[in-house]
């Protein structure tokens, strides 16, 4: 049991080693972020301020300088603005996503569009991407722009691509899979290929990089997802059932589905056709998640993604970065926050 907890304990630490040994460079990606962000708009600088007091894992901007890091970037300041770069697309996207889903609650504080309006918080969102813009044009290099300009345009056909099959309780997994790899881990997998690319590395390192980047990002959400009806934890401010309410279909409910018989799929069909769902729609839907054991089955398809990135990894000399990133992908899936 003992080793059990120790190896948790090292994969939850993988994050706090990474943001630990690049403390100064973060430090300076918030400046970087909060300058960004200023605006002679009275309403602008409330938000956007609002928004940083927030918070927030910063794992994206981590995962940049960490990889430039790994490469050998050491001279310069292109890791710090170009972490900051993907810090305000994943921002951007977050502003969208609560309009979108009628969000509430982001990291247990109230959401931008409660607090003012879905207007203001869509027009916002557009400010952090047009901020993030200008920031890519001022880097200069055409590789890190067509990388970062292609992200966006992906994460935004993921959004439309969940709305299209919004409800749809009998969604295939491939379909699923496309919509959180456009959603979340294209993302993730920019901030890995960037930091190769700022080190002048060659493609089979850059690819490695995107790969792994993809494979963590894939691995971070549907742990998100299945996090949403584990029941057994309550985490980092994520209130069970915050996805189950708002409609979304995500991999706990596709397997369930898959596994549920005729009668409980046509009552969850029942359930997801809904306008609005109660507690004692989610109480069923949890009887049965825990029934089938579908916690246990997402955390095994997750397990395929983990060893892919992990493995691709290889292609590196072994440091402290590298071990670290490496913890990292079972961290996505292990973290207690």
């Amino acid at each position: 049991m003992g080793t059990v907890i120790q190896l948790k304990n090292q994969v939850n630490n993988s994050y706090f080693q990474l943001k630990d040994s690049l403390e100064n460079k973060l430090l300076l990606v918030e400046e970087k972020i909060k300058l960004k962000l200023s605006s002679d708009v009275e309403l602008v600088q409330k938000m956007t301020n609002y928004h940083l007091d927030t918070g927030g894992k910063r794992l994206r901007a981590l995962l940049t300088l960490g990889s430039a890091k790994m490469c050998g970037y050491s001279k310069g300041t292109r890791d710090i603005n170009l972490a900051a770069c993907v810090e305000l697309i994943h921002s951007a996207t977050l502003m969208h996503d609560d309009v979108i889903d009628n969000g509430s609650l982001r990291r247990g504080k109230k959401t931008l569009n409660k607090i003012w309006d879905n207007h203001s918080s869509v027009l916002v969102g557009d400010y952090l991407l047009s901020r993030c813009f200008e920031m890519m044009v001022e880097d200069g290099n055409l590789e890190v722009l067509k990388l970062l300009s292609s992200t966006s345009s992906k994460i935004a056909q993921g959004e439309v691509l969940q709305l299209q099959h919004q409800g749809e309780v009998d969604m295939l997994e491939e379909t699923y899979l496309k919509i959180i790899s456009a959603k979340t881990a294209e993302l993730f997998a920019a901030s890995t290929k960037v930091g190769a690319i700022l080190s002048n590395m060659k493609s089979k390192e850059k690819e490695a990089l995107e790969f792994y980047g993809k494979n963590l990002g894939l691995t971070f959400q549907i742990a998100d997802d299945t996090l949403d009806y584990n029941s057994e934890l309550k985490l980092f401010g994520k209130k069970i059932g915050k996805d189950f309410y708002e409609g979304k279909v995500t991999l706990p409910i596709i397997l369930l589905f898959q596994t549920a018989n005729n009668q409980e799929k046509e009552k969850l069909k029942e359930i997801f056709s809904k306008n609005t769902r109660d507690e004692n729609d989610l109480n069923y839907s949890l009887s049965l998640i825990k029934k089938y054991e579908i916690i246990k089955s997402c955390y095994q398809k997750a397990q395929h993604y983990i060893n892919l990135a992990s493995n691709s990894l290889s292609v590196f000399n072994d440091c402290d970065e590298k071990n670290i990133l490496e913890n990292l992908t079972s961290f996505s899936i292990s973290r207690n926050f």
